[in-house]
């Protein structure tokens, strides 16, 4: 069961939790769900979005562009740590989360990508844009802090990449039940 529900009324919750680390779930091949940190809810061209943020060598990115869509997951507590190692560390690439971290999925109610009940606030979006991030037009800190030239792209923990900023628009929002 889903309760339906009004955004603006959970912002404050999101961002929150967005600072802990929520999921952002995709799907082509097969279900893929990556802890993310940075995002922003917002809106954008008189629609209500999110916008998120992935390295480009990610498998998520290719999940992404081969869809089109992902659905935001978010705890209403705090985050379970067993979930954020296992979605924040390994490579959905190499295996399969639901199964490591006993995820739980949720038919979506209008994109093609599940949500979890362990992280019930979701948020179903559809991709309105895409745009590179241009690192060397950063802050010189950010640059530094960021984005060192010194870890392979290929590990896990690579800071080398370059972010994409996915701008979704949210077609749907609930509480799984």
């Amino acid at each position: 069961m889903k309760e339906k529900i009004n955004v603006n009324e959970y912002a404050e919750k999101i961002t929150q939790a967005l600072s802990k680390g929520i999921l952002l779930n995709t799907k082509d091949r097969k279900f893929n769900s990556m802890v993310i940190g940075w995002g922003s809810l917002g809106r954008v061209w008189e629609r209500p979005t999110f916008t998120v943020y992935v390295r480009e060598h990610r498998f998520t990115k290719s999940q992404l562009d081969a869809s089109g869509e992902f659905t935001l997951s978010i705890p209403m507590d705090n985050p379970d740590s067993n979930i954020t190692k296992i979605c924040g560390r390994m490579s959905g690439h190499n295996i399969d989360k639901v199964a490591e971290a006993n995820l739980t999925l949720e038919e979506p109610e209008i994109n093609h990508i599940p949500g979890i009940k362990e992280y019930p606030l979701t948020l179903e979006c559809k991709i309105l844009y895409a745009q590179k991030q241009e690192i060397e037009k950063l802050p010189e800190d950010i640059r530094k802090n960021m984005y060192p030239q010194d870890v392979d792209s290929s590990c896990t923990s690579s800071n080398k990449d370059a972010h994409i900023a996915y701008i979704g628009e949210i077609v749907a929002a609930y509480i799984i039940k």
